[in-house]
């Protein structure tokens, strides 16, 4: 636990594992009604967070995480912020098969 008391200011660092952060629009999801997975019914972040296992636990290297607007909203997609790549917005179309995702991201699956 960190010690307020040692804290000089308004503003604190916290140590994280985390390497990498995806930011996936929330509401271009719900647009899409989900739009990914074999009955294009879940949302991009769900699935993601499901098949890479550095995701998992406290001492996770990769977060995936939903956002609210990102104010892009392209049309049939889901527009997503990579960490390793932040100058770009990169948009996922819905229905694109999650290995072709994955692939893209450069993420690996788990079991």
């Amino acid at each position: 636990m960190i010690d307020d008391q040692r804290l000089a200011g308004p503003i604190r660092n916290v140590a994280t594992t985390t390497r990498r952060f995806i930011a996936i629009c929330g509401k271009c999801g719900k647009k899409l009604g989900g739009g990914f997975g074999a009955d294009a019914g879940r949302p991009l972040a769900k699935l993601l967070r499901r098949m890479v296992p550095a995701t998992k636990g406290k001492r996770a290297t990769l977060r995936i995480i939903e956002t609210k607007c990102l104010d892009i909203c392209p049309k049939g997609g889901v527009a997503l912020l990579d960490s390793m790549q932040p100058e770009v917005v990169l948009i996922i179309a819905a229905a694109t098969p999650l290995p072709v995702v994955m692939a893209g991201l450069d993420l690996a699956a788990g079991d």
